[in-house]
């Protein structure tokens, strides 16, 4: 059986590797050892992240919500909690747009929410 020689598929293999670690910092760029290891992390954190990044925008939004209720005087667990007793089921994407966009509606909601909380 005659043997296989690896060269081809072996340069390729590395060169698929250093292209993916372009524009990466010193040796992490030109060296295969510190690219594929730099490259295997790169990696871990994208599929890290790409959850994370769902939690931060949550965040963000309920961030935004607090403010824009605690200008009409209301704390944003109160907020909620009277929306959810008036039954406005409005995610928290769309109440963060209304509290920067169209702070007239907000403002709307947080009198209906106050009123089913102190009832």
């Amino acid at each position: 059986m005659p043997r296989v020689k690896r060269a081809v598929a072996a340069k390729k293999k590395r060169r698929t590797m250093l292209t993916k670690a372009k524009g990466y910092y010193g040796n992490k760029s030109r060296s295969y050892r510190a690219a594929k290891e730099q490259v295997q992390h790169s990696l871990q954190y994208t599929y890290r992240d790409r959850r994370n990044k769902k939690r931060e925008i949550r965040r963000l939004w309920i961030t935004r919500i607090n403010a824009g209720a605690r200008l009409n005087g209301m704390s944003y667990s109160t907020f909620m909690n009277g929306l959810k007793k008036a039954g406005i089921e409005l995610d928290r994407k769309v109440l963060s747009d209304m509290a920067i966009n169209d702070p007239a509606s907000f403002a709307k909601l947080v009198e209906v929410s106050k009123e089913k909380v102190s009832v």
